[in-house]
């Protein structure tokens, strides 16, 4: 999956997990969330003949999510 060049300005990241399950993935989605204003809850991708679970996420590493006030 490529990465659109607009996700990529100063203080915004791409984060491509993966997790031995949709469990996993999704507990350190939320703690992301908790830390960063991120894309929000992300599709829970299976790559045929890998193992475990992929998730990509959008973070702005300079707002917190709660207020939107800088890191």
């Amino acid at each position: 999956m490529s990465i659109d060049p607009q996700h990529l300005e100063d203080g915004l990241v791409v984060l491509d997990i993966a997790a031995a399950d949709e469990e996993t993935a999704r507990t350190v989605t939320d703690a992301l969330d908790r830390l960063w204003a991120t894309s929000g809850t992300a599709t829970v991708r299976r790559v045929p003949g890998e193992p475990g679970v992929r998730i990509r996420l959008y973070a702005d590493v300079r707002r917190r999510p709660e207020t939107g006030e800088p890191s």
